[in-house]
């Protein structure tokens, strides 16, 4: 908390400033309150934006899905053939750097998918596998024309490497909406001053100690509230970005 009088950092049980000693037993309900007010607003703002996304696919269905394809789905798969056509082709360079290129260019696109749009985990692994599969198709479309082979893939071991590799660009676009998840979620509550904690988040607080005063406790609930909705989405890109990274360069390196 910080004291109103002289704007420093205190802690939140305080009842006098160990800075300008001013009594805060008076003051400190009423910036609890706004703080409250305050955390109530955020969420209600998050609120609206997904509202408002919802409202805009139901509006008109057909433009939405026209736009939102165009840029979530054809402009990263331009990107990705656009890398392939440079790696394979131009500079016949490693398979190595197209794997790299393959892994980062979907992120920032799952990152926006939730950022503007708020689509969920499941549509990201739609619009995700969506864009791996043709991204892919294109890629061995290109190579078939380009040195004369057949462009679907023959031996079950080359089929797998197809499979391997698509999934690797599917769980790059899921790890860019679970890190859009995180920046426009799960942060603005964990930064947030107030808000009260769940039944959950007090029971473990008191478990762990109840003798403490009120205000500790709900101090300690807070953070083990905010430990507990930060573990999940961060645990998610922690195994979907190993996913894909394994998936990605598992034939390179030949794991």
């Amino acid at each position: 908390m910080e004291c109103p009088f002289c704007a420093e950092t205190i802690k939140d049980e305080a009842i006098v400033c160990k800075h300008c000693s001013r009594d805060l037993r008076v003051v400190r309900p009423v910036i609890q309150e706004v703080q409250e007010i305050v955390a109530e607003m955020d969420r209600l703002r998050r609120e609206l934006g997904r509202t408002n996304a919802r409202l805009e696919r139901i509006r008109d269905p057909i433009r939405y899905l026209v736009v939102h394809t165009i840029g979530y789905v054809l402009v990263p798969i331009i990107l990705l053939l656009t890398a392939h056509i440079l790696v394979t082709i131009v500079f016949d360079a490693k398979p190595l750097y197209l794997r790299l290129a393959s892994l980062i260019i979907p992120i920032p696109f799952g990152l926006l998918l939730y950022g503007r749009q708020k689509v969920g985990f499941r549509g990201a692994i739609l619009v995700g596998t969506l864009t791996a599969v043709l991204a892919v198709i294109s890629m061995l479309t290109v190579t078939g024309f380009h040195d004369n082979v057949p462009i679907m893939p023959g031996p079950w071991i080359e089929w797998r490497e197809v499979i391997e590799y698509s999934a690797s660009i599917a769980l790059a676009f899921v790890t860019g909406t679970l890190i859009g998840f995180l920046i426009f979620e799960v942060l603005p509550k964990t930064m947030s001053p107030a808000g009260t904690p769940n039944a959950l988040a007090y029971t473990i607080a008191q478990l762990l100690g109840q003798h403490v005063g009120e205000e500790q406790l709900r101090r300690r609930a807070r953070i083990i509230q905010d430990l507990i909705g930060t573990v999940g989405p961060l645990a998610g890109v922690v195994a979907t970005a190993a996913g894909s990274i394994y998936a990605g360069l598992k034939g390179v390196f030949g794991w």
